[in-house]
Formats: structure tokens, sequence, C-alpha cells
């Protein structure tokens, strides 16, 4: 076996001579050092600091750390401009290996991308946060439901469009961005090539605080972007979040996905602040997801919680708070299992203008809301749906259905012009008239909850 020689450096000068030698190395970087360029990893080179804050590793121009395979960056400062790759893959080979990334604080992008010629990559991330990325400008973006998705400050995405292609990942304690100051484009941004094609399987992601945006323009309705965003052809076995997902812009959904995720945990604030950005989109097959801590959006036509394609088995909230025109708090448009949610469900809107599947529309800011072909299983609540805009309705079933419901407190519309309850499908359970009438109140009461609105219109 060849032992893996260690070579320490300490200037531009040692680091290239280091680089061009024989491998596989251990390249040590010893102190801060500026690169006019960017390098290159051979196969099987590491790179690492002998101390994070002060093995620094800038580039003046351009790009940052190219990986090639088997290598291995960490303990280290990487700071490339916010548009340029500050780590990259740069290589076609065909088994990549395994790249390993540990212990970084990074300004750029990183960018594990793999294409033609490149069937397998091991991807090992544990100990990331970026400060600073714009990665508005790439062109390789998935293209679905009418809309494009900007990549991440950490992107990584298979796209080669072998059915036979495959990465596999391990994402550990990841953040990005900071309160107030987030990164442009998606946050984090994992993608296979397309449904079947390119895949991606995702053994964990977990993640501290998460900030981003894409600085769209308002009224844009074919780009979209994601503080974390599972897309087409990833199989994520566990995701888990115990720092906040905030989200600042025009179509920045907070947590979206069109894979397939089996467990996903919110353990901190899920938080959108601009137009048309969603807590929690789901366009894929989730099995479980859970929202510990609250689900709260404030931009116009900003919703909490949207299945509008696949299904999700389980899906359980803390709660859930609107506070713009249009902001659904719950909208099913597919089948799906049980839908919990331990407190209230609460908007403050009433119609406005909002994002859906490629197109603005204007829609009411409803507490829950079934549209045609949503069905759901059971819906609990253990607390209350209210609205408080001018006509809305906090619970509306047009065209959809809900099988079993259990709502612990009560129904509220306050708002001028609102109702309660709207239910235009008779095969609803318990709720099976066409319109709000003291019968659905009734209804509803004796299945454990209880309807009231602003005038008294269903009392009694």
């Amino acid at each position: 076996m060849n032992r893996i020689s260690s070579i320490p450096v300490a200037s531009l000068t040692e680091l290239m001579s280091a680089l061009s030698g024989e491998g596989p190395r251990t390249i040590e970087l010893t102190t801060s050092v500026a690169c006019p360029h960017a390098i290159t990893l051979p196969p099987g080179f590491s790179l690492v600091g002998t101390d994070k804050d002060r093995s620094v590793l800038s580039f003046v121009n351009g790009d940052g750390i190219g990986l090639t395979a088997n290598n291995r960056v960490a303990n280290l400062t990487v700071i490339a401009a916010p548009a340029a790759r500050a780590i990259y893959t740069q290589t076609r080979i065909a088994d990549m290996g395994t790249l390993a990334l540990a212990n970084l604080a990074v300004t750029g992008q990183v960018s594990i991308i793999t294409r033609t010629g490149t069937d397998k990559l091991n991807l090992v991330v544990d100990g990331l946060h970026i400060a600073a990325c714009d990665a508005r400008r790439y062109s390789e973006q998935p293209q679905k439901y009418g809309v494009n998705v900007y990549q991440g400050a950490l992107t990584v995405y298979n796209f080669n469009g072998d059915a036979d292609s495959r990465i596999t990942a391990s994402l550990s304690n990841i953040s990005v961005g900071a309160k107030n100051a987030p990164v442009l484009g998606s946050g984090i941004f994992v993608s296979g090539f397309g449904d079947q094609a390119g895949q991606v399987e995702l053994d964990t992601l977990t993640t501290g605080e998460v900030h981003s945006t894409g600085m769209l323009p308002y009224g844009t309705a074919d780009m979209i972007t994601g503080g974390v965003f599972i897309v087409y052809g990833v199989h994520a076995k566990r995701i888990e979040h115990f720092g906040d997902i905030v989200t600042y812009g025009v179509n920045d959904m907070v947590l979206d996905t069109w894979g397939t995720v089996d467990t996903w945990i919110a353990h901190a604030p899920v938080v959108s602040y601009g137009p048309s950005g969603i807590g929690f989109v789901n366009f894929g097959t989730v099995d479980t997801f859970h929202a510990e801590a609250e689900i709260m959006t404030y931009g116009l036509g900003a919703r909490g919680f949207n299945q509008y394609d696949g299904t999700v088995r389980s899906a359980r909230f803390k709660s859930i708070e609107t506070f713009g025109n249009g902001s659904i708090g719950i909208q099913v448009s597919k089948p799906v299992g049980t839908i919990t949610v331990d407190e209230d469900v609460t908007t403050h809107g009433s119609i406005g203008n909002t994002l859906v599947k490629g197109a603005n529309v204007l829609l009411p800011a409803e507490a829950f809301s079934v549209k045609p072909g949503g069905v759901v299983e059971k819906l609990g609540v253990g607390g209350s749906l209210v609205t408080h805009g001018a006509k809305v309705t906090t619970y509306a079933v047009e065209g959809g259905r809900v099988l079993a419901i259990d709502i612990k407190g009560k129904v509220l519309a306050h708002g001028e012009g609102s109702d309660a309850v709207r239910v235009a499908d008779k095969g609803s359970t318990p709720l099976t008239h066409v319109r709000a009438s003291a019968r659905a109140g009734n209804a509803l009461r004796e299945a454990g909850g209880e309807i009231t609105d602003r005038t008294g219109f269903l009392a009694g």
C-alpha cells in the first residue's frame, strides 16, 4: 500500500508545487494564501487546513477549487466572488469515487455537478457554511410545472441523462446565509436529471439556518427558488432542519420537493417574507413530514402548505399563520393521507394574486382548501381554523373530499362577507352539504368540532 504523503504549504508557490507532484497526497495549508486563478486537485489529492480560521484560501479571479476524483477538502475558509464557484467538479471521469468536504466556511457556490461521462459519485459533506453566493447565472436548471428552478449556494446535481448514472450523498451540518443576509438563488438544491434519468440517492440532509432569495421581479411566473429544494430524480431518506429556514423574495419557496422523501422534520421555524413563497410545497412523494415549529408567511399569495402533485402520507404541523392577500393556510389538490395541525391555522388576508403552476391567479386566503382532485383521508386540528380577511371562506371543500375530520376548536370567519364553511362535494364526510348551513355546523360539531362565523350565521 502506498503511503499518502502530507505536504505543508505556506505560500502560493509552495501550493502550486505541491499540486504538481505525484499523488495521492495531502496538502496542508498552514496560513492564508491568495491565489490569482482557479486550482485543480488531481485524483486522490486532499487539501486541508491546520485551522479553519487562519487557513484561508482566497481566489482573486474566477472560480476556486476544482475537484476530480477521490478528493477531500477540509478545515478551510475558501473565499471566491459570490457569483463564482468556490468549490466545483470539473471532470468527466466515469467513477469519481468519493468527494469529501468537511468543516468549511465558504464564500461562493459549492457546485457538485456530474455530466455525461460520469456515472458514479459518492459525496460526503459534514460541516459547511456558505456565507454568500449568487447562483442565478448558471444555465443548468430543472424545468417542470411551467417553471425553472435556480441552482443553490450548495448545488448537488446529476446532470447526466443516463438512467444508470447515480450520485449517492450524505449532507450533514449545512448552513447557508444569515438572518437578513440571504444568498441569491436557492439555498440548498439537490436534483437529478429528470423523474427517471440521472438519479440522486440522498441518505441524509441536516441543516442549521438557511436564508435565501432569488431576487425575482414581482409578477414573475416562470422562475422559482427554494430555501431547501429537493428536485426530481432524488430519493431522500431523511431530512432534518435544526435552524430557521427563511426565504425573502418573490416565488421563493421555503421547503419544496418534486422528488421522494421518506422522513422530513423541521425542528425550527419555517418562514417566508416574499410574495408567492410557500412554507412547504409538495409536488413529489413524501411519506412523513413534521414541522415541529410554526410555519409563517408574510407576502402576498404566500401559502403555508400546498399539495399540488404527488402525495404525502402524513403531514403534521405545529401551527400555520399567513398574513398576505391570497395566502391560503393549507391547500390540497391531490389525494393525501392524514393532515394534523397541533394548534391553529390562521390567515389574515383577503383575495390576492399568487403563483400556481407557472401562472399568476387570484385566490382567497382560506384557512383550509381542498380543490378538485384533492382527497384528505383525515384532517385533525388541535386548535381552530381562523380567517380575518374579507370575502374568504375558512373551511372550503370545492370539488375535493375530506373523508374524516376532527377539529377540537372552532372554525371562525371574522372578515366582512366571509363564510366559515363552504362544501361543494357530497362525498365529503362529515360535511355533506353544498353550502354552509346550520346543518353543516351541526355535522362538524358532531365530529368533535365547532363552527362559528362573524355574523353567527352558522350558530344554532
